[in-house]
């Protein structure tokens, strides 16, 4: 008998993302915030106390479960060099134009001898509300990983609104503490919308795809 194959969609535990809220099939919803870093080796040793001494701090504060999410990224220097094009063709100054493409030279030799590597730093948000706000799978405003924006021809209940609009208030309001906490060590940390969580999980599941080859003259 014939195994039926499973869509790639059964396999992603993510059933919408919706006004910068990721909900899951399991009826939890995150939110993801994304953090700057700290350069402790540039801080006297005091400093760097001070900085771990306040982070532990906040650790303890922290009356929920948090998840911190590093995403290694190879560094995509072409839209640069696409800049640094535009700027050789306006410059009317042929020493200047001798130097840009010296220096166009040098960044692709760097590029391709060596792997530029951007790092990003996410927190992960938890709530699960008392009831799931996903017994309408219809919203405004939402998007699916696959399908891009969802359907909206059907309105969702007015509870379910409301249950949704208070679970969402539930994770801003555990966003402004880690917001805050983090603050005292010099991190900042700002929500990720929808589009920009739909574009980090599509990386994340397509990590494979070929990104578009750009024209670089």
């Amino acid at each position: 008998m014939a195994v039926k194959s499973k869509a790639a969609q059964d396999f992603v535990p993510i059933k919408e993302i919706r006004d910068g809220v990721v909900i899951l099939k399991d009826g939890t919803i995150r939110m993801l915030l994304m953090a700057s870093s700290v350069n402790l080796a540039l801080k006297s040793s005091d400093e760097q106390q001070a900085v771990l001494m306040q982070f532990q701090s906040f650790l303890n504060s922290l009356e929920f479960s948090t998840q911190v999410f590093i995403q290694s990224r190879r560094l995509d220097i072409r839209p640069y060099l696409i800049l640094l094009e535009e700027r050789l063709h306006e410059e009317v100054n042929d020493l200047l134009k001798i130097q840009i493409r010296e220096y166009m030279g040098f960044v692709k030799t760097i590029a391709q001898s060596t792997n530029i590597m951007s790092k990003l730093f996410i927190i992960v948000v938890p709530y699960a509300p008392p009831k799931s706000v996903t017994s309408s799978s219809s919203s405004s405003g939402g998007f699916s990983l696959f399908g891009g924006k969802k359907d909206t021809s059907s309105t969702p209940s007015q509870s379910a609104v409301e249950a949704f609009e208070e679970a969402r208030t539930q994770l801003e309001q555990r966003a402004g503490i880690i917001s805050q906490g983090l603050a005292r060590t010099g991190v900042r940390v700002v929500p990720l919308g929808t589009e920009e969580l739909t574009e980090l999980y599509y990386r994340l599941f397509n990590p494979g795809e070929v990104e578009k080859k750009v024209d670089v003259r």
